[in-house]
């Protein structure tokens, strides 16, 4: 093709691709802007997150959730609140951010579609005109596409690094090694935009240093795989050693939320299982439901990307794409929230099978010889290609009208609910200081105000919330305690179904905010209270101290913290559960102590270090309990071993071990195993004379 006809080709690809992402878009927004009367919104409470983080980036608190509470690694991308934070900077506040979201959201599939023009360079001109259709004719992934969270970023991202690897594989000039250094820059964008794009970087690195290697020698495919892999590996090494270092979790927020890998409750059976499941529900849910729910119609795509494999045009970025869409399914069936808003996780799989699809289409109708064979086979193509298209389309269609009504109707859903309760909390008196949220996006972007996030994505300096989440809201709460009392959140804002008893214990309701026809909220009804706090901290100090007697040590059982510090270990899986109660003061029956502790099964041990002792002085250990029938305890100090029988009693119970003065040391290891029945330890402290 000469020069001119190639330029024009470009210019009519670009028309034809600008064309069908400007209309996609435009029949999402546009039936989002009909349901919510002409407000910008988004179909996930997670968008705002995004949001949130952005606002925050562009006041001048990069990386943190909100103003004020430090560097939280709970967002699901590094790299897009920072290209949201340019367009706030620019002037999209408020729901217009959502705007500048979708300007985001349409350059980003608009490069993808451009640089997947590459994939289709062996085909005759023009095939890849099939691309846009192809990736437009899934209402699932046009969904997440504009939904305003990073799934069109990423692909954005992706397709740079599809052009690193064409320039680096295709092309035989030299330096070879810069261009594969350019690929490996790359990479760390696509690490920062989501970290399992790791596989995406793997499998373009791998394959890379594969293709060059057996072209040019081993030395240059390990050079390749060197320079296009480590810097991506080393930036996802300084995001752990960062994380670490701010938070003392070296996993980011969100994978110890939503990865079974992390439930410290979970046999390895168990996690296994889970795995396996989000596996089957996956390929499952997008071959038999988002693709169509006529079966076998919803395997077209993947017929169709694997068909792309036979041709020898077509090879190697079907082989691409469809090693791309593997790895990533492997690694997001980890995620145990990948069943859930719409399997948005699983969305960079579906464009890269999809555009394998097209490769499929266009192996199949583009005859590979001239001739009256060649042309007699692209007819018999071009059948089977009309019939499989038609086939997918009439089970897809349903699908991705639902998928336009499901947009609309969920982007309402959140500002009905959230975004309003976020500015009616604004207006409250008196004025919030802080807000405590279960759902830690739109709530706290309409509020501006600083917020705690009671699942832990959104963290409060160096507390292990997210950790804590996973272990339960009393440890969680525990947490909360080591907040000072004016920094607590005066409202909060959750669903009190999600998170009894604490609307009963420490709150009182306002008001709530209900959402009708919901499709996307957590709950019929979100109810916003006005806290009370004045219960935590009355279970610091022993009921049972003697006159005489000092403080020494304390374990504060379910307090992560506290637990940290005293190297405590539950008996894990399937133990050490957290439980928390509220029950008079043994001191003055008139008031109420709160409590949180462990649950631990009978013949299970917990063990923990006390510090701080007076060698050879004598020695007490008082433990917190709630004794609802009898049991027997035992109790290993040092080197002796002692049982304690424990009574049912109404209300707490302290438990005293005296410990003799010549097993006394400066550390004491201490272990606890019910024999009869299980026992919940909620305190321990190391009393000692004065």
């Amino acid at each position: 093709m000469s020069g001119k006809k190639w330029v024009w080709s470009q210019v009519a690809y670009l028309g034809w691709a600008s064309l069908m992402t400007l209309a996609s878009a435009r029949v999402f927004y546009g039936y989002m802007l009909q349901q919510t009367g002409g407000e910008w919104s988004a179909p996930l409470d997670d968008v705002f997150i995004h949001f949130n983080y952005a606002r925050a980036t562009a006041r001048g608190y990069p990386f943190q959730w909100t103003e004020g509470n430090g560097y939280s690694s709970g967002g699901t991308s590094l790299l897009y609140p920072l290209v949201l934070a340019l367009g706030y900077w620019a002037g999209f506040r408020g729901p217009e951010l959502m705007v500048w979201a979708a300007v985001v959201a349409c350059v980003s599939v608009l490069g993808f579609l451009w640089a997947g023009t590459l994939l289709f360079h062996r085909l005759p001109p023009g095939a890849s005109v099939l691309l846009p259709p192809a990736i437009f004719s899934v209402g699932a992934l046009c969904w997440s596409l504009w939904s305003g969270m990073e799934v069109a970023f990423f692909l954005g991202i992706w397709a740079i690094a599809l052009v690193a690897w064409f320039t680096t594989v295709e092309d035989e000039a030299p330096p070879l090694g810069r261009r594969s250094s350019w690929l490996g820059l790359v990479g760390v964008l696509v690490v920062l935009a989501r970290p399992e794009g790791a596989t995406s970087v793997a499998v373009l690195g791998c394959s890379a240093a594969l293709l060059v290697g057996l072209r040019r020698g081993l030395w240059e495919g390990l050079k390749i795989l060197i320079l296009a892999g480590f810097p991506a590996a080393g930036a996802l090494m300084v995001q752990a050693l960062v994380n670490w270092w701010l938070t003392g979790e070296s996993s980011a927020n969100g994978a110890l939320v939503k990865l079974a890998l992390y439930n410290p409750y979970m046999t390895p059976e168990e996690k296994w299982a889970d795995y396996q499941f989000n596996l089957r529900y996956i390929f499952d849910r997008l071959s038999y439901h988002h693709f169509g729910e006529e079966r076998p119609w919803g395997l077209i795509p993947l017929v169709l990307g694997l068909g792309a494999l036979l041709d020898q045009r077509t090879r190697r970025p079907a082989a691409l794409l469809l090693a791309s869409a593997a790895t990533w399914w492997l690694v997001v069936a980890t995620n145990g929230q990948v069943r859930w808003q719409n399997e948005r996780y699983t969305m960079p799989l579906v464009a890269w099978l999809l555009a394998a699809a097209a490769l499929g289409l266009g192996a199949l109708v583009l005859p590979s010889k001239g001739g009256w064979a060649g042309w007699a086979r692209a007819g018999l193509g071009a059948l089977l290609a009309s019939f499989l298209v038609l086939q997918f389309w009439k089970a897809e269609r349903i699908q991705y009208r639902d998928q336009i009504w499901f947009f609309g109707r969920a982007s309402r859903n959140i500002r009905d609910q959230h975004t309003t309760a976020g500015r009616l909390i604004r207006k409250l008196t008196p004025a919030p200081k802080r807000l405590m949220v279960g759902d830690a996006g739109a709530l706290i972007y309409a509020s501006d105000l600083p917020g705690f996030d009671l699942i832990g994505l959104g963290g409060y300096r160096d507390l292990p919330l997210a950790r804590a989440g996973v272990h339960g809201l009393p440890a969680t709460l525990e947490l909360l305690e080591r907040i000072p009392s004016d920094e607590r959140p005066d409202y909060m804002a959750i669903y009190p179904t999600w998170w009894p008893p604490l609307p009963h214990w420490f709150g009182r309701q306002v008001f709530s905010v209900p959402v009708r026809g919901n499709v996307i909220c957590g709950g019929a009804e979100k109810v916003i209270y006005r806290t009370d706090w004045r219960l935590l901290g009355t279970g610091q100090r022993p009921r049972s101290q003697r006159p005489g007697e000092e403080l020494l040590d304390e374990l504060d059982v379910a307090d992560l913290v506290s637990e940290k510090q005293h190297e405590y270990r539950f008996p894990r899986p399937q133990g050490g559960w957290t439980d928390m109660r509220v029950l008079p003061d043994p001191e003055a029956h008139e008031r109420d102590l709160w409590d949180a502790g462990r649950r631990i099964p009978n013949g299970r041990a917990e063990t923990f270090r006390l510090r701080g002792l007076r060698p050879s002085r004598p020695l007490r250990l008082a433990f917190r309990t709630v004794v609802e029938r009898p049991s027997r305890i035992e109790i290993t100090a040092g080197t002796r071993i002692r049982q304690i029988e424990l009574s049912p009693a109404p209300g707490w119970t302290e438990v005293s071990l005296e410990i003799d003065p010549e097993e006394v040391k400066e550390d004491l290891s201490v272990s606890l195993t019910p024999k009869e029945g299980e026992w919940v330890n909620y305190h321990i402290w190391a009393l000692g004379r004065r």
